[in-house]
């Protein structure tokens, strides 16, 4: 992922040099070339030496301090070079030497302050990555009747975990996924994920209604946040071919069957989790192959001056094709493409495809589904 090549740019290299240090030295050693070769050209006074001390702090930029001294050193060998073909040494050149000898050691300083902090920096998103994935735990590939991958795509380069959520899981009332996205950012909004999380993975294996699972959440975000916090979600359910949507607030999932795109909105609207949600099933038969895509809202706000990224017209063409972790690899590479890098809020989707009932076995429909079915 994105995360490991940050971090291997932030670690120090295990070579002789690594690629910073010799970004580093050779921008500092082409300075010095420079330098030395217009005070050659103008003559025996030493005039911009005192140039050369820009040479250590330029390595000190990328470069370790090791490497910041041996520039240095070679900087104040120069100098002092250039500084013995004058007849008498001047005051001016003397302090060019010394000014060179200081700086040498005061962009060491600097380099080695800002190898601690790359190393903090790599240690923070080893940490961010290993909180991801507890939080976060893998998805599929296979999840009783369906084929599942899920995909967290985050808008900073700093952590890749926020407060979009999303499981999937086989229970004894059929397949049962989430997705869900908390408000606000940064650690509030990770500690409240896992509290549902936490919560989902406890009460799915143990109601049968999907509606007294989002009542059990409800209460579990209700006891954890602010009168202002909340958090969206959509709850999905699977079994014998029943697909029983219930939706809190959250963007609605999206249908692909033989080509076509189809919403499926809830019967009617309900607040997020928090706002005590009263939520109606929605019901649909699956046919062997449909997709359906889960994803937080940060899909449907992604933009490019001005116009947002056509989901529902490219969807299938995205992620019709292939597994359904190919489909979400193909989405994600049209998105990224199409805000050009920058997005505004983090991104969870989910992918499933059903596969259809093994032949010869037909799986129960819980007694208040079947209700829902046939109204």
């Amino acid at each position: 992922m994105l995360s490991d090549v940050r971090t291997r740019l932030l670690q120090p290299g295990r070579g002789p040099l690594s690629p910073g240090s010799r970004a580093g030295l050779g921008a500092a050693l082409v300075l010095l070339a420079l330098v030395s070769a217009v005070e050659w050209m103008d003559g025996r006074e030493a005039n911009y030496i005192a140039l050369m001390v820009a040479a250590p702090f330029l390595a000190a930029a990328l470069a370790s301090w090791r490497v910041v001294l041996g520039v240095g050193a070679v900087a104040s060998l120069l100098g002092v070079a250039f500084a013995l073909v004058e007849s008498v040494v001047s005051l001016a050149t003397a302090v060019a030497v010394a000014g060179i000898v200081l700086g040498t050691g005061i962009a060491a300083v600097v380099a080695a302050v800002r190898e601690r902090q790359a190393e903090r920096i790599a240690e923070l998103l080893k940490l961010a990555a290993v909180a991801q994935q507890a939080v976060l735990r893998p998805l599929g590939p296979q999840v009783g009747a369906l084929s599942v991958a899920g995909r967290y795509i985050s808008t900073t380069a700093r952590a890749e975990i926020g407060g979009d959520l999303y499981e999937a899981l086989d229970t004894p009332y059929g397949v049962r996924m989430i997705i869900g996205d908390v408000r606000g950012k940064g650690l509030e909004a990770v500690r409240l994920a896992s509290i549902v999380l936490g919560s989902y993975r406890h009460v799915v294996y143990e109601r049968a209604d999907l509606r007294a699972v989002v009542a059990d959440l409800d209460r579990a975000v209700a006891r954890s946040v602010g009168d202002e916090d909340f958090v969206t979600a959509a709850l999905v359910e699977e079994r014998g071919g029943t697909l029983t949507i219930v939706n809190c607030g959250h963007p609605a999932p999206l249908l692909l069957r033989h080509g076509a795109v189809i919403p499926l909105e809830p019967p009617a609207p309900a607040p997020p989790l928090g706002f005590m949600p009263v939520v109606r099933p929605r019901v649909e038969r699956l046919e062997p192959g449909d997709r359906l895509l889960l994803f937080t809202d940060g899909l449907g706000e992604a933009r490019r001056d001005g116009e947002f990224f056509p989901t529902a017209d490219r969807a299938w063409r995205l992620l019709g094709h292939g597994t359904v972790a190919d489909g979400l690899a193909s989405l994600e590479t049209a998105l990224v493409e199409w805000v050009q890098g920058r997005l505004d809020d983090d991104i969870a989707l989910v992918l499933m495809e059903y596969t259809g009932s093994p032949s010869g076995t037909t799986a129960a429909v819980p007694s208040w589904e079947v209700g829902a079915a046939e109204s």
